[in-house]
């Protein structure tokens, strides 16, 4: 159960890199706008939220690798501690967009599916 927790977190951790990448470096690129579905002008109105957004999800990433790293160096306690913050923060993040927002079902599915799974493996890898 843990390789499963281990490969979803990190699957979460590199997605919400590249949504930082999204928001803090090319918040008003076409592509992203497109994924956003934001106009340019809408864009250009909110780049400094996207901005300071970005680096919340970057460092939900950061906090999710620290935790891999030091399950990987058998620090267990303090590497799953750091796993379920993190995962368990962009997961709460996706609910946050779906409730708030139900017509974002599926940038909510996206972003929160890995850390869904990496969260529920890691708590049966406990059970186990």
């Amino acid at each position: 159960m843990t390789v499963l927790a281990v490969v979803f977190a990190a699957l979460a951790a590199a997605l919400h890199v590249w949504i930082f990448v999204m928001e803090s470096v090319r918040w008003e690129h076409p592509s992203t706008r497109r994924t956003f579905r934001m106009s340019a002008e809408d864009a250009a109105a909110t780049r400094e939220m996207a901005y300071n957004q970005g680096f919340y999800n970057l460092f939900l990433a950061v906090t999710t690798t620290v935790g891999l790293v030091l399950l990987g160096v058998d620090q267990t306690d303090a590497g799953r501690a750091l796993v379920f913050a993190g995962c368990g923060s962009m997961l709460a993040a996706a609910v946050v967009l779906v409730v708030r927002s139900p017509a974002r079902l599926r940038a909510g599915v996206a972003q929160g599916t890995a850390p869904l799974l990496a969260v529920a493996f890691l708590a049966l890898s406990l059970a186990v």
